[in-house]
């Protein structure tokens, strides 16, 4: 019997071992790699009983994918045992990711009595990590980075018996035969162990900032109540504005701070453990002292990125008398790759931490935390690691074998073949060369344990990207299929839900940039498209993106840019104007009268800039889609309002969404007195409804009826849930993304369906 899916570092072997002998069957079961393989032999009704319950009755973090049996002749074998593993055969990892520390771990960590209280690295077949110290398969602990640890005698007991909950668990260890925690601080001895524990909750206590290694690299954490000390951490960091990642003892600590329903708790103490984005509640009801640190950790944000501990020595960590409530942020400068290597740690960090709480166990893969968001009682996830890679994702039509390289920011690639694809964790924006060395390592080690061996090298259309060019000089380019940007956002909403490309969709990908296939820039798209190719249907009308990247992290060039576009008069009354230095005034006017380095753009996130610049919210973005954001958090503080109407024309066939009515209006109510929240309210209010105007004349057009709404613009739960309701109320099946993100991070999903499907003719 050979069983195929996630099989390995889950317990699977001693279930079936265990299993077997309460059927009174005999035999063996080894890991290989491409799964687990059983030779069983006994009474029929035995055997038969088996082959039933080794799917149905697996353990709990196991998933399995195919069971297939093949006759052999008896031995007359007694007894079972698991037997060492094969390297044999095509592998086909299902490595399971790192999980949770479980209930009966924690029990033990709290137990006085227990030989592993209040060990740092406590774990067992149902929890730990798993992805992250994988060197390579069949998954035992000779290719862990656990294998620098050898069992003690206690250990190696609890290893070899089939009764035991660490039976064959690779990462089981105890204080005498694990890994070791220390403290390191400049100008102070090292501590150890219990010292270096307790050492490191008085100086989080004390307002310090430390460098916490982790499961999946470090992180910098301090008191989150601090204010001081968030303000030394952003500061040290560069952060600017962009909020912290918090981690909470407890969901009690989280009382009065945010709003948590049965899904967010759901994910915040499922076996993931994600940072999952709550939205803050009034300052009325928060706790005493509290509002300031709130805002020192996620200025003008409507939400907070909040995780529970998800290993045991984030739990001791968080215990008392440590703080209840810390910041834990990736340790890296903003940009760069999250750092795993220990005297990385200590040379790259020293500027930004007072002490290093680390350990001697190697990180062998790095893995960001993962971040989810619920919209309407349903996950949207914002980033895919921890917690979730490297579990492949079902296809839904074959493919051939494929690398996808994904886009330049918040970099994700992905593998591909037959009927799976392995998404890569979060790499980073690939700017520098920090994260184009851990893209080439993830690629080699995601190839190693997948056995994928690439035909074909999906990549982005536009020819300046980082991550296409970087992969053609690996690659060459025999078998390179660009993918247009906003194709491959709807191919992957598309994959996700199963779709198998035999019909069109009408997809809305709104996002800040993608190269179009006329030069421009896109970003405010609706697309009639499958697998093999798309048709622009409509999309917002082009205005001029000055300077590039200077309008993106200068939104109220983006608004005056839309001013000109629309023929408005640049008053000085007008946030935007008041914002824009005089000299970079007029020279801005130029630009744009002669249209010197002004590409035509047709996106929606630079017109979410744009009006979040005219409201008055945003003029500076110090952070990706800042002022989105805060466009957001206003409209949501106002709440709902009549929403602006959008133009709509016809141009050669392609229907047009013209802002200038939009922005007009906007004018005129800040003229009036209005808010900014009145402002954002109305404006989102607006892009629903044109959603909605263009799906029901893509609809009239095409007779198509699914609509897959993509992008990182749809990562705004307000939006995102206007346009879905909206959008079903006139009779459309809504796709969203439930299993990778609207932004980047999803795109390499769709990049692969459209470059590699077998027989498929290649990209759109």
């Amino acid at each position: 019997m050979a069983v195929r899916g996630v099989v390995q570092g889950v317990g699977f072997r001693p279930f079936v071992f265990s299993l077997a002998a309460e059927l009174g069957l005999a035999g063996t079961v080894t890991n290989t790699g491409e799964g687990v393989l059983a030779e069983i032999e006994g009474r029929t009704e035995a055997l038969e009983s088996f082959c039933r319950r080794v799917a149905g009755d697996a353990p709990p973090l196991a998933r399995v994918d195919a069971v297939e049996h093949v006759p052999l002749p008896p031995t007359g074998a007694t007894g079972f045992a698991i037997t060492p593993s094969r390297g044999d055969g095509q592998r086909r990892s299902l490595v399971p990711p790192d999980t949770a520390t479980c209930a009966d771990c924690l029990g033990e960590l709290a137990d006085p009595h227990d030989r592993r209280y209040r060990h740092p690295f406590i774990s067992c077949t149902n929890c730990g990590p798993r992805h992250t110290i994988v060197t390579g398969l069949p998954y035992d602990r000779a290719n862990t980075t656990m294998a620098d640890f050898p069992m003690c005698p206690d250990c190696a007991r609890e290893y070899t018996d089939p009764a035991d909950r660490r039976f064959h668990a690779q990462p089981v260890c105890c204080h005498a035969c694990g890994p070791e925690l220390s403290l390191v601080v400049p100008g102070d001895r090292t501590t150890r162990r219990e010292d270096a524990l307790d050492g490191a909750r008085r100086m989080l206590r004390g307002g310090a900032i430390l460098a916490v290694k982790g499961i999946g690299g470090y992180h910098l954490a301090c008191d989150a109540r601090n204010v001081p000390s968030l303000a030394r951490l952003r500061r040290r960091k560069r952060r600017g504005s962009k909020p912290f990642a918090l981690m909470a003892r407890d969901l009690a600590e989280l009382a009065g701070l945010v709003q948590v329903g049965p899904v967010e708790e759901e994910l915040l103490t499922g076996a993931a453990r994600p940072i999952v984005l709550l939205r803050r509640v009034g300052p009325k009801v928060s706790a005493p002292g509290s509002v300031a640190a709130l805002e020192a950790v996620a200025p003008r944000s409507p939400d907070l990125g909040v995780m529970l501990p998800y290993t045991p020595l984030h739990h001791l960590l968080l215990a008392p008398p440590g703080p209840g409530l810390l910041v834990m942020t990736s340790a890296n400068l903003s940009g760069e790759p999250i750092v795993t290597d220990d005297q990385d740690a200590f040379d790259r960090l020293a500027p930004l931490v007072d002490g290093w709480l680390t350990h001697d166990r190697t990180i062998h893969v790095p893995c960001e935390d993962s971040v989810v968001r619920v919209v309407d009682g349903e996950h949207l996830p914002v980033r895919r690691s921890r917690g979730h890679v490297p579990l492949p994702l079902p296809l839904p039509v074959p493919v051939r074998p494929v690398l996808a390289v994904g886009g330049d920011l918040k970099n994700t690639f992905a593998l591909a073949r037959d009927g799976y694809a392995w998404l890569s964790g979060h790499i980073g924006d690939m700017d520098d060369l920090a994260t184009l060395e851990a893209f080439d390592r993830g690629t080699a080690h995601l190839e190693a344990v997948t056995g994928v061996q690439p035909e074909v090298l999906a990549v982005d259309r536009h020819p300046n990207y980082r991550s296409a060019r970087h992969a053609r000089r690996s690659f060459g380019d025999a078998g390179v299929r660009p993918v247009q940007h906003h194709h491959a956002h709807i191919a992957s909403v598309m994959a996700e839900h199963g779709l198998d490309g035999s019909r069109p969709v009408i997809g809305v990908a709104f996002d800040g940039t993608g190269y179009g296939e006329d030069g421009a820039v896109w970003g405010g798209e609706v697309l009639l498209a499958d697998y093999d190719g798309f048709r622009r249907l409509g999309h917002l009308a082009y205005v001029p993106l000055p300077g590039g990247d200077a309008a993106v992290v200068r939104p109220y060039r983006m608004a005056l840019a839309h001013l000109w576009a629309a023929g408005i008069p640049w008053s000085a009354d007008l946030a935007p104007v008041r914002a824009c230095p005089r000299d970079e005034l007029a020279v801005l006017e130029t630009q744009l009268d002669r249209s010197l380095n002004c590409v035509p753009t047709s996106s929606m996130g630079r017109l979410f800039d744009a009006v979040s610049a005219l409201a008055g919210v945003c003029q500076l973005a110090e952070y990706e889609a800042q002022a989105a954001i805060e466009l957001e958090a206003a409209a949501l503080a106002h709440g709902p309002a009549e929403g602006y109407a959008f133009g709509l024309r016809r141009d050669g066939g392609v229907l047009l969404g013209e802002p200038e009515p939009v922005l007009a209006a906007v004018v005129a109510d800040l003229a009036l007195g209005a808010s900014g929240g009145l402002v954002a309210a109305r404006f989102h209010a607006a892009v629903a409804e044109l959603v909605r105007a263009q799906c029901r004349a893509a609809r009239e057009e095409q007779g198509t009826d699914t609509v897959a709404l993509t992008g990182g613009v749809f990562a705004n739960a307000l939006l995102s849930s206007a346009c879905a309701h909206g959008l079903r109320a006139d009779g459309f099946t809504v796709l969203r993304h439930r299993r990778v993100p609207p932004n980047d991070g999803g795109l390499a999903l769709g990049q692969l369906m459209v470059a590699a499907r077998a027989g498929g003719p290649g990209a759109g």
